[in-house]
């Protein structure tokens, strides 16, 4: 139902995403305002800004909202794993490589986002899916030998230990240092997926994309608690149907973004490497062991309950 505002937009947000506004995330983000303003007819207005636009990086993002410098914000977590170890859970590596199994590892963990972000005076709206991270490069990357030294850049510290353990030359940077560093020649490749490196064009600096599904991470959108509690109740149930709606849309977006993500690749003359030696994989998946171990020895009982609750669904 409709809540009548007083006059229109009484209520004005800046929303930040440090990605670009063609993104899955970017998506669901604009999901979320047309919602939002459609349900209180207006009373509530939300302007984007992509790209990072508005000045920060993801790794700003939660002390940004906490502290009310932005009262909105969707934002990639893994940089956050610093603060927080749980925010690493989604890039464990080759943990969740399907959308089915990133959704159901997400809603093992979600009481503890929850609490993560109630301690950071935030409220978790919802979260939204990367399609599987490979490895965007100027040649195929096959095995451990073209792995070894390779200037690649990881988005978390998962990635970088797990790199590391393969004998690459990882460096882990904020999304929006990428393009710049690849124009430079400061790294070589990078780990992310077809639909990151699709939205930033990078076959304009790379030419072969490796798929090596080695994780689904997540970014997640959270409000401000005070903004959040200054709110009517039928405003803070408008936020809740819309922010539902945006979920829906991303999960299921993320079940056909990959091919959407290949056939633009293909047509501007990217080689798509999909029939990947499974003894590589069985390598990075061993290389990536130390991460998984190094996260349960930060999380301890409670990493163990959510991996645990996650393994029985």
């Amino acid at each position: 139902m409709a809540v009548h505002p007083l006059h229109a937009a009484d209520i004005n947000w800046d929303m930040a995403n440090e990605y670009n506004d063609t993104s899955i995330h970017a998506e669901g983000d604009k999901v979320f305002s047309a919602k939002l303003a459609e349900l209180t007819e207006g009373a509530i207005k939300i302007t984007h800004h992509f790209g990072g636009s508005i000045g920060f990086k993801s790794k700003d993002q939660l002390d940004a909202v906490g502290d009310g410098a932005l009262p909105i914000a969707d934002t990639y977590v893994g940089p956050l794993g610093g603060i927080e170890p749980t925010f690493l859970l989604p890039s464990l590596p080759f943990l969740a490589k399907t959308p089915e199994e990133a959704r159901n590892l997400f809603l093992a963990a979600r009481s503890e986002y929850e609490a993560v972000f109630a301690n950071n005076n935030q409220k978790l709206l919802w979260a939204s899916p990367w399609p599987p991270s490979g490895i965007w490069a100027k040649k195929p990357v096959g095995d451990l030998d073209a792995l070894a030294g390779l200037k690649i850049r990881t988005y978390d510290a998962n990635g970088t230990i797990t790199l590391l353990e393969a004998n690459a030359a990882p460096i882990q940077l904020s999304w929006a240092d990428v393009v710049p560093q690849l124009s430079t020649g400061g790294i070589e490749a990078v780990l992310t997926s077809a639909e990151a490196g699709a939205n930033a064009k990078f076959w304009e600096h790379l030419d072969h994309f490796t798929e090596v599904n080695y994780a689904m991470p997540l970014n997640m959108i959270h409000i401000n608690l005070d903004t959040w509690n200054d709110l009517s109740p039928e405003h803070q149930d408008a936020v809740l149907e819309a922010a539902k709606a945006a979920e829906d849309h991303v999960w299921q977006s993320v079940v056909t973004r990959v091919s959407e993500n290949y056939t633009q690749m293909r047509s501007e003359n990217m080689t798509v490497v999909s029939d990947v030696d499974p003894a590589f994989l069985a390598a990075l998946h061993e290389a990536g062991q130390k991460a998984r171990e190094e996260w349960l020895a930060k999380t301890g009982d409670a990493g163990k309950a959510v991996l645990d609750a996650y393994a029985s669904k």
